[in-house]
């Protein structure tokens, strides 16, 4: 009887087989190194070779062979006889096969030894996000986002901790490949493919100089080979409104608030909370809030409604992309209007992206990304601290309608005083890299390729006011253009020899920048009608202008390395000189190698429930350069001289700071070590790592005796240590045909210490100590109120806070200041839920910042005094004031100023629900007949809910009890997405 033959097998042969071969491909038919072959309850096994080939000897020709890879279901095959058993493999883990940017050029997420993470895009698309960075809050452990309060503003963002004290801390960007200077502003999130994140120093040094503080790579989307032409549209509205119910006092609170002030007055003795009936408010209210008759006016206006409203944004995109043999291309327009809830808070962002490549010869390609941003930010808010402290009995206009400047009769202003300044506010961004890549034709998998990026952008401000500089109007005209290019040369060679796969990059590279600006402002107008288009009008003319330029070049070598497919190996030498360091130390050099052991694909590693373990370790040196010039002496401008008595004082310049030739670079020096697993058929993933840096020769600005002639030099003082740990699991609760559901949790902590400052002592006056984190607050220490009926010490009254005598000497002197907490918090933790049913997809995503016992504190100090501008201003109508009546009150309030005021911290901690969205993805023969390849409905919502102790603003802007705040909103929005 005939044998059957099985999965691409060759003709069948009558007779039994001792030998069987084959070939093993991916689901893309590719084939597949490293893959194990071997005999079900038998000994025989073997690996599949770069070509995906493999040969094994049997002991029977009815054995069953066993297929399995990392990131692969398990395929058993009976041979049955056949010679040849092909097999097909189904990845069950795809994130491992997924490619990640990595830093002049990519790799599979199974191969990289560096903490590298892609964050998570998808499930975050249909939130109302302006700016891209808003979509990254939370998501990837370790990268911190902060909260935006403006419209189409970009958050605080950092990677890991703080690894500076006065040294550059911004995050490196890098946009398809060139470092990218400009603001999260212009990039259209529609746009963006992936954001991979670099956290440690191995995977960070292949941008030296600028890399300690962690790289974001952005990648644009772009039209793949062999796509047909695709048409997408979206089209979104979203309504914004203040989180939490902030507001000013209105006018029966304000008046309390004054009765508060004057207790002994407004109550009767000896407890103050009997009302005295023969007080006289209006004997006590600022003379501006009464009539001719000495009577309060009868208002209760609200300033803080009258300068707000209900925000929006109107989202609105269309894409084309595709790609031929020969060409791919995708070619983008939108635009986004938000409304922010302060009056005249405006974003407009219009844009366009052209992204085209060609395939020249089969050997050669070039191409483009670029994009036009033009933001528009016309108009002028009112003051938003002066929404808050207009006390509610003033209005803003007289009887008819004029502005009244000046409603207290001091020199505080109308806070509508800027919103009626004819102001324009431009951005444009222009950004393009063209590229070009030879794949050199007699050298197997060598190529060369040209990076040419250019980034340009011009920022204009102009207004004019007829209330500015006094009411005798003024106006100004602000000028500034940005440009800079980036060059860069890479040599790539990539090969596999058997079990060996060699990748080499080899860059050489430079970076020039230059910054021109101009200011012209006038004041003094006798008419404003062509504002600020004739300044030559006013009294009186000034001119400001500035420039610079700055210049980096380097090269670089990485050799990654994987033998067997188990062992990996990493090494990167770059070295970079900039021309803003001084003279003997313009150049630095930085290191870093990794190391990564495949340890699943080991044999004695064949268990049932692993499919993915991967232990990875690494170690490197990054830099942080200076600002441009600090390394020489600073000249500054300002009143210099008078010449004789009388004479009048004229302007001139001197030297600021001291030149120090050996200013070096910062060098942070980090291991990391980490594991990524996948396990239970890939039901449970995710990754852990714990790093360790240390950054030396901070870069501080250290005051010196005047004695010298110069203020402060640039140098380097000390040491700084940072530890932590992330981690990050998914988990595929379930997952069926119909329905799944899985869940996300990050969680990452950090922590700081100085190791060393200047000789060996603290630096007290900077609140630097030793031992302690570099966001210590330092201070003396409230211990509660004093109340009626005690004996507050001289300098001290009641009603103020009492101070802690941490010495126990009885006197409150700088020694009785001790550490309050720190500003860091203890952990970051997030969750993600996301549910698929039939065309049904929900997400619920929530965000945490917890300061644990003593951290993530923020100063919330609303402290009042009976003095002018504590009886005229407004407050936020939720301080708790203490006063005879509310003896428990938690902050001071009191006649007169003590001689001392502690600063009061609070809690920052917070858990919030920041992102929901529920979309439905419509199918069904109609949607074909249409020819739409997909067509989607959503609702989603943003900032929904947040659970704090803090008070005032929002825990994350670190903006408590104030009047100059600003709110984190909440949003709703609903939208389109259709693809034809």
């Amino acid at each position: 009887m005939a044998s059957v033959c099985i999965v691409r097998a060759s003709p069948c042969r009558g007779h039994l087989a001792q030998t069987v071969s084959g070939k093993v491909t991916d689901e893309n038919g590719q084939p597949m190194t490293g893959v194990s072959v071997l005999v079900k309850e038998g000994k025989a096994a073997t690996q599949t070779n770069a070509a995906g080939n493999y040969t094994l000897t049997l002991a029977t020709p009815n054995s069953i062979l066993v297929f399995s890879a990392v990131g692969y279901e398990k395929q058993e095959i009976p041979v049955n006889g056949s010679d040849t058993v092909n097999a097909q493999m189904k990845a069950i883990n795809n994130s491992l096969n997924d490619v990640i940017v990595v830093g002049y050029g990519t790799q599979k997420k199974r191969d990289v030894t560096g903490a590298v993470v892609s964050a998570n895009l998808t499930d975050f698309k249909n939130a109302p996000n302006a700016n891209i960075a808003q979509a990254l809050q939370g998501t990837v452990p370790g990268l911190n986002v902060g909260q935006v309060n403006s419209a189409g503003s970009t958050p605080n963002i950092s990677i890991r901790g703080a690894n500076t004290i006065s040294g550059n801390s911004r995050v490196l960007i890098v946009l398809d490949g060139i470092q990218y200077n400009g603001s999260f502003e212009a990039i259209n999130p529609d746009d963006i493919a992936s954001i991979d994140v670099l956290k440690d120093a191995s995977a960070t040094a292949v941008y030296g100089a600028q890399a300690a503080n962690g790289v974001l790579l952005i990648t644009s989307r772009r039209g793949k080979k062999g796509d047909k032409p695709r048409v997408a549209i979206s089209s979104s509205y979203a309504t914004q409104s203040p989180r939490g119910n902030i507001r000013p006092m209105n006018r029966a609170e304000y008046l309390q608030h004054i009765r508060d002030l004057y207790y002994e007055e407004a109550y009767l003795g000896p407890d103050y909370t009997q009302p005295n009936p023969n007080f006289n408010i209006a004997s006590r209210v600022d003379p501006s809030l009464k009539n001719t008759s000495d009577q309060l006016l009868p208002n209760d206006f609200s300033w803080w409604d009258a300068g707000t409203r209900t925000g929006s944004i109107a989202d609105h995109q269309l894409s084309v992309s595709g790609g031929g043999d020969k060409v791919n291309y995708l070619i983008s327009v939108n635009y986004t209007d938000q409304k922010g809830f302060i009056r005249n808070d405006d974003f407009k962002r219009k844009g366009i992206r052209v992204n085209l490549e060609t395939q020249i010869a089969s050997w050669w390609k070039a191409g483009i990304q670029s994009f036009g941003s033009f933001v528009n930010k016309d108009g002028s808010e009112p003051s938003v601290g002066g929404l808050f402290t207009f006390a509610p009995l003033a209005v803003p206009y007289d009887t008819a309608g004029r502005l009244i400047p000046y409603p207290f009769n001091t020199n505080l202003t109308n806070p509508f005083h800027g919103y009626y300044t004819d102001d324009l506010e431009r951005h444009n961004y222009f950004f393009a890299n063209l590229y070009t890549e030879i794949s050199i034709p007699f050298i197997k998998g060598l190529s060369y390729r040209l990076n040419y990026g250019n980034n340009y952008r011009i920022n204009q401000q102009y207004n004019a006011s007829i209330y500015g500089a006094g009411l005798t109007g003024s106006a100004s005209k602000e000028f500034e253009s940005y440009y800079d290019y980036t060059l860069d040369n890479i040599v790539t060679y990539n090969r596999a020899f058997k079990k060996h796969d060699v990748n080499v990059t080899l860059l050489y590279g430079a970076v020039e920048r230059n910054n021109d600006y101009t200011l012209s402002n006038a004041n003094g107008f006798s008419r404003l009608t062509l504002g600020y288009n004739s300044l030559e009008l006013g009294t009186n003319r000034f001119a400001n202008s500035d420039a610079w330029s700055e210049a980096l070049a380097y090269q670089m070598a990485r050799v990654s390395y994987k033998y067997d497919n188990k062992y990996l190996l990493t090494a990167t030498l770059r070295r970079d000189g900039f021309s803003g360091f001084a003279a003997n130390h313009k150049y630095g050099t930085f290191p870093s190698a990794a190391l990564g052991w495949i340890a699943s694909n080991e044999s004695f590693m064949k268990v049932s429930w692993l499919d993915y373990l991967k232990v990875r370790a690494g170690y490197g040196i990054s830099g942080n350069q200076t600002s441009r010039y600090f390394s020489l002496s600073r000249v500054s401008s300002g009143a210099a001289y008078v010449f004789g008595d009388g004479g009048s004082t004229v302007f001139g310049q001197q030297v600021q700071s001291l030149a120090n030739p050996n200013l070096r670079w910062e060098r942070t020096a980090g291991i990391n070590a980490g594991v990524d697993f996948a396990l239970f058929q890939d039901r449970l993933s995710g990754s852990l790592d714990y790093y360790q840096t240390d950054t030396k020769d901070l870069l501080f600005n250290v005051n010196i005796p005047a004695i010298t002639g110069f203020g402060t030099i640039s140098t380097n003082v000390g040491n700084i240590r940072n530890r932590g740990v992330e981690l990050s699991l998914t988990s595929k609760n379930v997952d069926l045909k119909n329905f799944t559901w899985r869940t996300t949790v990050t969680f990452s902590r950090n922590v700081n210490k100085i190791l060393q400052l200047i000789g060996s002592g603290d630096m007290t006056a900077s609140s630097l100590f030793i031992g302690k984190s570099i966001n210590s607050l330092y201070g003396y220490q409230a211990n509660g109120i004093y109340q009626l009926g005690e004996t507050p010490p001289a300098g001290y009254y009641v009603g103020t806070y009492r101070v802690a005598d941490n010495t126990k000497d009885g006197n409150i002197t700088p020694a009785d200041r001790v550490i309050l907490g720190y500003g860091e918090p203890a952990y970051r933790i997030s969750m993600l839920n996301s549910f698929d049913y039939k065309g049904f997809s929900f997400t619920i995503f929530f965000n945490s910042v917890q300061g644990g016992k003593n951290g993530y504190r923020g100063s919330n100090s609303p402290t009042k005094i009976r003095d002018d501008n504590g009886v005229r201003n407004n407050y936020q109508h939720t301080i708790d004031f203490w006063s005879p009546r509310n003896p428990n009150g938690k902050y001071a309030r009191s006649a007169v100023s003590p001689t001392i005021t502690p600063t009061i911290y609070q809690d920052r901690s917070f858990i919030r629900l920041q992102d929901v969205s529920l979309s439905y993805r419509f199918t069904g023969a109609w949607v074909n007949k249409l020819k739409f390849q997909n067509l989607n409905l959503y609702v989603s919502g943003k900032n929904l809910a947040t659970w704090t102790n803090w008070e005032g603003w929002d825990p994350e802007t670190n903006q408590g009890l104030t009047n100059d705040g600003r709110p984190v909103l909440k949003g709703y929005s609903l939208g389109i997405n259709a693809t034809f």
